[in-house]
C-alpha cells in the first residue's frame, strides 16, 4: 500500500512541471463577471464588475463579454447575477430618446432644414428606427435617432 501511494506521489511530482508547461491558450484568458446583482434597465458600472480567468474553454467564446470596453455604458437587458458570465445580448446600449419625451426632429435635404418638435412612441439608442408623433399635426411617422439625441428623417 505505502509503495503505491510512493509510487503516485512521485509520479505526480515528476509530471507537475511538465503538465504546467503545456497548459491549453485558453486558460490564460479572461471574462468580465458581475460582483453584485444587476437588474434590467440599470446602467452597468465599472465597480460591479471582475476580471476573472477562464476555467474551461468555451464553446462560443464570441457569446460572452471579455472585455470592460464592451459593457462601458451599456444598460442591462436581463438581470445579471454575480460569478456568472455576461452574455453579449444581455445588455444594449443606452436609450438616447425616451418614450413620450420631446424631442427636436431634423430634416434635411440639401440646403433645406425643417426642425419640428416631436414625440417618440418609442425608446431607441443611435441608429435605431423610432415612430414619433408630430406635436403638431398628430401626424406619425418613423425616423433614425442620432448620436445626439435628435431624430433625422429622411425623404423618400
Amino acid at each position: 500500500m505505502m509503495r503505491r501511494f510512493l509510487r503516485t506521489t512521485l509520479l505526480a511530482a515528476a509530471l507537475a512541471p511538465l503538465a504546467a508547461a503545456t497548459l491549453p491558450a485558453f486558460a490564460q484568458e479572461t471574462v468580465i463577471i458581475p460582483t453584485r446583482i444587476i437588474y434590467p434597465g440599470e446602467t452597468i458600472s465599472a465597480d460591479a464588475l471582475e476580471e476573472v480567468p477562464l476555467r474551461r474553454q468555451l464553446k462560443n467564446p464570441s457569446s460572452v463579454v471579455v472585455g470592460m470596453q464592451q459593457l462601458d455604458g451599456k444598460v442591462a437587458r436581463r438581470t445579471l447575477l454575480p460569478g456568472r458570465m455576461i452574455a453579449v445580448g444581455s445588455v444594449r446600449d443606452a436609450y438616447l430618446v425616451e418614450t413620450g419625451a420631446p424631442v427636436q426632429v431634423m430634416f434635411v435635404h440639401g440646403g433645406l432644414q425643417i426642425a419640428i418638435s416631436g414625440v417618440p412612441l418609442q425608446s431607441g439608442a443611435a441608429g435605431d428606427m423610432v415612430r414619433v408623433r408630430n406635436i403638431d399635426s398628430g401626424v406619425v411617422f418613423s425616423g433614425v435617432v442620432m448620436a445626439d439625441g435628435t431624430i433625422r428623417v429622411s425623404s423618400s
